[in-house]
């Protein structure tokens, strides 16, 4: 075979290759963009999800590595949700008030913590906010969709983004996050994460590590969809409120060791 037929023949041969791998990660696609759907108001379009997830899917295909020894699938999997998750960065679809509502409970849930010297339940974070039990399960379900996609948190030691997705167990049953957990942000996530309500763990881990749909992890708690919502929405809070004060801790004890260091 002559060397352009040779040239002509490889790039049909990936070509086709390429076309193979595309169609065969499309449900994937579908499957991220509902997944992420579920927490967002339905004023969203679902087909622009799926359409942002298409051109992340595309983008990997055109970055994949085959050397690098990872399926594609897994790869495309994290190209095509982090496309999905720009594109509503750029849309910017969540309202201010919210956004100024969700501040206003951390707020709350963190003074309270301070005084209880626990994790406030539903109940007295209600009182504190002045409206309702009800009131405030609403509140939550409608704050879940402003952390949606992954569960990342800012570091308290460092200011960067950090995915607790990464650190949830591989088995429910498991005390989360405490097997071989090295670094110092690692075991900080790990004791916030452990410090949860066993239901607010069995929601994470479902979510994130199962992979699970808000309506299947209802199904498994025996709880209606909205109200798995709020119970993510709850763990999130209570996560950012614990991070923070870890990393409060942890800052007076650096400096004292630099101070006796020089």
């Amino acid at each position: 075979m002559k060397e352009a037929s040779k040239q002509a023949y490889t790039a049909w041969q990936d070509e086709g290759e390429r076309e193979r791998l595309l169609l065969e990660q499309l449900p994937q696609v579908r499957y991220i963009a509902r997944r992420i759907h579920e927490r967002l108001p339905r004023h969203v379009p679902f087909e622009d999800l799926v359409h942002a997830g298409v051109l992340g899917l595309i983008d990997a295909l055109q970055k994949y590595d085959r050397s690098k020894q990872v399926q594609f699938g897994s790869y495309a999997k994290f190209r095509i949700r982090g496309a999905i998750l720009d594109s509503l960065r750029e849309m910017d679809w969540s309202p201010r008030d919210l956004r100024r509502k969700a501040r206003q409970l951390e707020e709350a849930h963190n003074k309270l913590r301070l005084e209880l010297g626990r994790n406030p339940s539903e109940p007295e974070l209600a009182e504190e906010l002045g409206m309702d039990l009800r009131g405030l399960q609403l509140l939550l379900g409608e704050i879940d969709g402003l952390e949606v996609g992954s569960l990342r948190l800012e570091s308290p030691l460092d200011g960067k983004e950090e995915d607790l997705c990464e650190y949830l167990p591989d088995d429910t049953e498991e005390t989360p996050l405490l097997v071989c957990l090295r670094s110092e942000m690692k075991e900080m996530l790990a004791r916030a994460i452990a410090e949860l309500p066993e239901k607010e763990r069995r929601v994470l881990a479902l979510y994130y590590f199962e992979e699970l749909t808000m309506k299947e992890v209802g199904a498994v708690l025996g709880v209606g969809e909205s109200r798995v919502s709020q119970i993510h929405s709850m763990a999130v809070v209570r996560l950012r409120a614990r991070l923070s004060e870890l990393g409060h801790d942890r800052q007076p004890r650096e400096s004292a060791a630099g101070a006796s260091g020089g």
